[in-house]
Parts: structure tokens; C-alpha cells; sequence
């Protein structure tokens, strides 16, 4: 896939538990952790916004574009 996740990088920055993060936003702790791992298909809109409300940060912190051909 094209899209990397990032979303531990930002979690990690942010020193935040993915305990915590998933009451924060609620979402289950599986689900989080489909998210972290990258093994997601798609993301919903509104779990991008509390993502990226509750990390401060923006879509691309959490979201990557790579060229297959450099992976």
C-alpha cells in the first residue's frame, strides 16, 4: 500500500498510551491498534479529526504518501 501510517511516531512524540488515547477519542483499543500497525483499509473522517485533535497535530503527521517503487 502507498499510505504509511504513522500514527505511533505521533503517539510517541506525544508520550500518550494507546489506553488512553483510544478513551480520548473512543475508539476500542483494537481498532487503535489496527490503526498503529498499518494493517488498516480505510479511516474514517471523524477518527482522523480526533486523532489529529487530540495529538495536535495534522493529517499528514498521521498519514504518508510512498511511492511503491521506493518501498
Amino acid at each position: 500500500m502507498a499510505i504509511r501510517i504513522n500514527l505511533d511516531v505521533v503517539m510517541a512524540k506525544r508520550k500518550i498510551t494507546s489506553k488512553e488515547l483510544s478513551e480520548r477519542i473512543g475508539i476500542t483499543q483494537a481498532n487503535l491498534s489496527i490503526l498503529r500497525t498499518g494493517k488498516a483499509k480505510a479511516i474514517r473522517l471523524s477518527t482522523l479529526d480526533a486523532l489529529c485533535r487530540e495529538l495536535d497535530c495534522q493529517p499528514y503527521d498521521i498519514l504518508e504518501y510512498v511511492d511503491e517503487e521506493e518501498c
